[in-house]
């Protein structure tokens, strides 16, 4: 019995000396993420809208990334006030933040565009063809009011969302949604992220038509093997990457992104602050000096500045110089700066 216990104690003593050897030399194992590996969308990551058949807009719509069609034609994108310079390889549109293209455009469009579209289509069918599920027919379809953690969810039948759902988890964090008919989430409805996660992380892989309704909040890449439609005011924070048609009736889109987006400046002239809170005038962004975040203040011949609070006690500016034309009209406040 000694003898038998003598041989458990060194067993066990060798066992906890490997352990110590292996962490010593490979050091813990540290787990990134949650759920499955994300969909590979980089090479198309800068579109907000793909469509193989039509892009088409009624009212007033908001798009923040890129928009592109392929077979189709640029006459197929239709609401947009589209501009094309003679010769251009793409247009620009006032209802978006970024650049429209198709394959009737001067190159490198058409070879561009094309691979785009391959490539999202790529990408649905590595999302459609993803096996063993965390969950399969949760809900049998209905997943208003659930809180979903990271992982891969499968569906037969239609997917709806007639109440708010929560996506809870950390940003680095991965959801893929399997849906094999239609997807549609109700008017007034929000997609909800909790614990950090990522919309850019977040991807429904809808064989079937999208439906998103008036004003719901929709957080996510949609990759759709066949149209997807948003209803009156509602808002996509994700992609509309869909095999035939988008249809949209004014929405707010936005590439989602972990970077800092700095609106281009229309204003006649910008100054640089060397201390101050943001503010944003007549449609200017912010300018970043370092890690500091300055007013950008944006001057017109029949604007009113907007002068900057420095200091309650003193118009001194602390740096650069007071730009010309510019006089202190509120007590205690100075506008001071240099130009970029």
């Amino acid at each position: 019995m000694r003898q038998l216990k003598s041989s458990i104690e060194s067993l066990i003593a060798k066992v906890l000396l490997s352990v110590f050897f292996i962490f010593s030399f490979v050091g813990l194992i540290v787990v990134f993420a949650d759920g499955p590996a994300p969909i590979n969308i980089l090479s198309i990551s800068n579109f907000a809208i793909l469509s193989k058949a039509g892009i088409s807009t009624t009212g007033t719509t908001k798009i923040t990334g890129d928009i592109g069609i392929s077979p189709a034609a640029a006459t197929f994108i239709t609401g947009f006030a589209l501009n094309l310079s003679a010769k251009s390889s793409f247009s620009t549109s006032p209802y978006v933040v970024g650049k429209v293209f198709s394959p009737n455009y001067a190159n490198p469009t058409p070879s561009n565009i094309t691979v785009a579209v391959s490539n999202m289509q790529t990408a649905y069918n590595d999302g459609s063809g993803r096996t063993n599920p965390t969950v399969t027919e949760l809900g049998a379809g209905n997943i208003g009011g659930l809180t979903l953690t990271p992982g891969l969810y499968k569906w037969s039948s239609s997917v709806k969302i007639p109440t708010d759902v929560t996506l809870s988890g950390g940003a680095n964090d991965v959801w893929i949604f399997q849906i094999a008919q239609n997807l549609s989430i109700s008017s007034a409805t929000k997609i909800i992220l909790s614990g950090g996660a990522q919309a850019n992380n977040i991807f429904w892989v809808v064989a079937g038509q999208t439906t998103i309704g008036t004003t719901a909040i929709f957080n996510g890449n949609i990759l759709d093997q066949t149209a997807i439609v948003l209803n009156t005011n509602a808002v996509l924070n994700g992609r509309a990457l869909a095999q035939t048609a988008v249809t949209l009736d004014s929405n707010v889109i936005t590439v989602p992104t972990s970077e800092i987006i700095i609106p281009v400046p229309v204003c006649n002239q910008d100054w640089k602050c060397s201390c101050g809170r943001p503010i944003d005038f007549n449609n200017c962004g912010y300018v970043f000096t370092g890690q500091m975040v300055c007013p950008q203040i944006c001057i017109s011949p029949t604007s009113t500045p907007i002068i900057s609070p420095i200091s309650t006690s003193t118009k001194q500016c602390s740096s650069g110089t007071v730009p010309v034309g510019i006089t202190d009209s509120m007590p205690g406040h100075v506008v001071c700066g240099i130009p970029n």
